[in-house]
């Protein structure tokens, strides 16, 4: 049975743009929708094709938005530097030098993994390294991620380096695919070296920065009636919520690889990845390190804050005011096989295609309410719910140890898969997967294990044909 998109996409060709404040006055859109497109964000779907297409305001955006947008936009992607001038406070140590060179273009910078076999030798290095101790505590002198990057006369805390081990299976039909098993190794420990038998290691290359406005306008309980009904004991399929608790509060768990956050962690992004101290994290993330010192020898000083909450909302703002891309070349024969395809193989059950946002839309860090999100139906690809994914392959699967949350180590939140089709054209490659390891999309659905495996296996013994095609609606979303 086909279960085609298509005319819940053409009852949106009329979508107006809705759910404003009470004090707002509405402003009417008319979507047009191209031939050959579908909407994926109702009101906030943009029609790119290019290495922009992440990167680009929805068309909603406008008057003092826009100025805060753009705003946002140059602190994203402006370098800082290791100075306590405005735009300084880089460091001492930290994994990327600016929101931008991680996710360039709003998307998955290319991993120094692949490029330079671990930690980059140019400022930053496209990935963040999770360790702690195999009984799940920190170690004493590092924090929850490795920074592997440091300023001018600083030690960076370590290095990371990754080999891959290579082997080749078959499909029934004789064709064949290769998978890579990553094995991780961190040495140049700036403190006494850590036993790697005492150590779990978790390496995460970069989210796409698509969709992040409607992901925080979902309706929370649509997601909790979603964990409640996707059980599939025939496809071993069981989703679940993850619940965080921060300052005093307990939230869905919505971003993040294993949903283990409630927000776009803007302040904590400033922090843990740049160094970059505010008013949620005043403290230097090196706090007691000898890191300090060090940086005391090179003129920083420690007694003000980098970044002001005004900068970091802009921030927050322009992340959930990007547009998202609509989907390309739905009536093409081929991706039209791909999808029923999709269907056939249940990605679906994970990957649910539809969602909602709830009526008044999302609220920014610093409780400016953006209204022009709410009542939108979308097109996620995903239920942002937990799902076990761990079962070994090539004797490491995707089972990382870290706990995140409610989240084991085996478990992952459902990849949203909107703008994946473009990820090449916006970044130039086709690694995936939270670490990098698929170099396709083939590779990425035969790393699929637990609650996936029924999928990967309908997937394996389709037809080349019906393989290509899902591949090809894949390259549509």
């Amino acid at each position: 049975m086909k279960h085609s998109l298509l005319c819940l996409y053409a009852a949106l060709f009329s979508l107006t743009l809705c759910g404003c404040s009470d004090d707002t006055e509405m402003d009417i859109l008319d979507v047009s929708v191209p031939d050959g497109y579908a909407l994926s964000a109702g009101t906030s779907t943009i029609f790119l094709n290019s290495s922009k297409a992440f990167d680009t305001p929805a068309d909603w955006v406008s008057g003092a938005f826009a100025t805060r947008f753009n705003r946002g936009d140059r602190l994203y992607d402006d370098v800082r530097t290791g100075s306590n001038s405005y735009g300084g406070g880089l460091g001492p140590v930290y994994a990327g030098y600016s929101c931008g060179s991680c996710h360039r273009n709003a998307g998955r910078t290319k991993p120094t993994l692949w490029s330079e076999g671990g930690s980059g030798s140019t400022g930053f290095s496209s990935m963040l390294v999770y360790i702690t101790r195999k009984n799940g505590a920190f170690f004493q002198d590092y924090g929850r991620v490795l920074h592997d990057q440091a300023i001018y006369g600083v030690q960076p805390e370590g290095k990371l380096s990754v080999t891959y081990t290579y082997e080749t299976f078959s499909f029934p039909d004789g064709d064949t695919y290769e998978l890579c098993a990553p094995s991780y190794a961190i040495t140049e420990w700036y403190a006494d070296s850590i036993k790697p038998e005492d150590l779990f290691c978790s390496v995460r290359i970069p989210l796409r920065h698509v969709g992040l406005g409607q992901m925080m306008s979902l309706d929370p309980h649509e997601i909790e009636q979603l964990a409640a009904r996707s059980n599939y004991p025939e496809y071993g399929i069981s989703g679940r919520c993850n619940y965080i608790s921060e300052r005093g509060v307990t939230s869905l768990g919505l971003s993040g690889n294993k949903a283990q956050h409630a927000d776009l962690t803007v302040e904590l992004g400033f922090s843990s990845d740049m160094g970059v101290t505010n008013s949620r994290y005043p403290e230097e993330i090196c706090e007691g390190q000898l890191q300090m010192s060090q940086g005391s020898m090179m003129g920083l000083a420690y007694d003000r804050l980098d970044v002001s909450t005004g900068d970091m909302e802009d921030v927050d703002l322009y992340m959930q005011s990007l547009g998202v891309p609509a989907r390309r070349n739905i009536d093409d024969p081929k991706v039209m096989q791909g999808e029923e395809n999709f269907y056939r193989a249940k990605c679906h059950l994970c990957h649910t295609p539809t969602l909602h946002t709830r009526p008044r839309g999302s609220v920014l860090l610093n409780n400016t309410q953006l209204s022009w999100l709410g009542s939108q139906t979308i097109h996620p690809y995903s239920d942002f719910l937990l799902h076990d994914m761990g079962s070994e392959i090539m004797g490491v699967g995707l089972n990382d140890n870290y706990v995140s949350g409610l989240a084991r180590g085996n478990e992952w939140r459902t990849t949203p898969l909107w703008g994946v089709g473009l990820q090449e054209k916006v970044n130039g490659h086709t690694y995936f997967l939270h670490d990098g390891r698929a170099r396709n999309f083939v590779e990425a659905i035969m790393w699929h294990g637990g609650e996936g495996e029924a999928s990967k296996n309908i997937f394996k013994n389709m037809s080349r044909d019906d393989r290509d095609a899902l591949i090809a609606f894949l390259n549509s979303l």
